[in-house]
């Protein structure tokens, strides 16, 4: 009991102490200026081949690496709900691991701060994902943190967003993050962009930003007060504004837009068009058909309601598999020949 009391007491005095600092002293705790970014570093790619995209953020203390899969539409999650069932396109996974914040721990089941921290970061990027008739493949993200001082969700915004790029992923924008702090006693307060973990655990907010240079595209926030003043937010807001395109200037000087070509090692997807009552001539009786065709051109396809196939796999077999749908759903007249060569009736003459 006495040890816990001292550790309560202990506590209490750095927070009073962080607090003082800021408030009447106008000092933060790692002597940064209130709207000072830590060191920054953007990497996209160049960890491996075998990778489809990947891309790896730093800002000060808190390291996160990203790495991404593209795979075909038949590939995306179906979620299953009492009313409605939608199939999700888009996955971003987050994981933090025991030694990213300096701690001993089994590394197991996926938590509930994980599951929350990787669906932030998803809401984030959602946005300025591509249509499915411009990209149409499923794509997953997995964030891994490798160190930690500081928000490490907002870094897995910067770290994805290069992993996208790096991908060749036609995003409409780039998205950065940043977490804003705050020290408050009474009707003083001070604002601190950019928070690590002291600030963090002491501080009466964490308040995590994150968009375009054009807009917000998600937010969150946690207070240990009884609430925020308007004046507060606005500020909040404005910093976390200035502190993104700092961060976005960053991420573009590493890689400015998407790689125009994906990795060799990304399936291609070709898309063709049949009609809806042809489908069931392409699947065959218990999917023998497509079946077969998957079998010989080692492709996954997938077909929608409106007759739009989707083929994907390397090159070569989804171009296959391609011209044996294609022959499947050929509509033959008088006139044509069987390899689809266009000839005159005359030329055969008097049959």
């Amino acid at each position: 009991a006495d040890r816990r009391m001292a550790k309560n007491l202990f506590h209490e005095a750095i927070n009073d102490l962080i607090h003082k600092k800021a408030i009447d002293e106008g000092v933060r705790f790692d002597g940064r200026g209130f709207d000072d970014l830590r060191d920054l570093y953007a990497k996209a790619g160049g960890i491996s081949k075998i990778l489809h995209g990947s891309g790896i953020f730093y800002r000060g203390g808190t390291h996160i690496f990203s790495a991404i899969t593209l795979g075909a539409p038949g590939d995306s999650q179906v979620i299953d709900g009492m009313e409605t069932q939608v199939n999700k396109r888009f996955m971003h996974h987050y994981n933090f691991p025991p030694f990213s914040g300096g701690e001993v721990g089994r590394i197991g089941v996926t938590n509930r701060r994980m599951v929350g921290h990787g669906a932030l970061a998803e809401k984030a990027l959602v946005p300025v994902m591509p249509n499915k008739d411009l990209f149409p493949y499923t794509i997953r993200i997995v964030s891994e943190a490798l160190a930690s001082n500081g928000s490490t969700s907002m870094g897995s915004v910067c770290a994805s967003t290069l992993a996208l790029m790096d991908a060749g992923v036609p995003i409409r924008k780039p998205v950065a993050g940043i977490a804003s702090g705050l020290m408050m006693k009474g009707e003083k307060y001070k604002v601190l962009t950019d928070i690590q973990g002291p600030e963090d655990e002491h501080g009466d907010m964490d308040f995590k930003v994150a968009g375009t240079k054009d807009g917000v595209t998600a937010v969150q926030m946690d207070v240990k007060v009884d609430g925020i003043p308007l004046p507060v937010l606005k500020e909040a807001f404005e910093k976390a504004k200035v502190a993104r395109l700092k961060i976005l200037d960053c991420i573009q000087k590493e890689i400015s837009e998407p790689r125009k070509e994906l990795s060799p090692k990304a399936p291609r997807i070709i898309s063709i068009k049949i009609r809806p009552e042809q489908i069931g001539m392409v699947i065959g009786t218990g999917g023998k058909v497509i079946n077969e065709i998957k079998d010989k051109t080692l492709v996954e396809i997938d077909i929608e309601e409106d007759g739009t196939v989707f083929i994907t796999g390397e090159s070569e077999g989804a171009n296959k598999a391609k011209e044996l749908i294609e022959e499947i759903v050929r509509e033959y007249k008088a006139g044509d020949r069987f390899v689809g060569e266009v000839i005159r009736v005359a030329d055969f003459g008097a049959i």
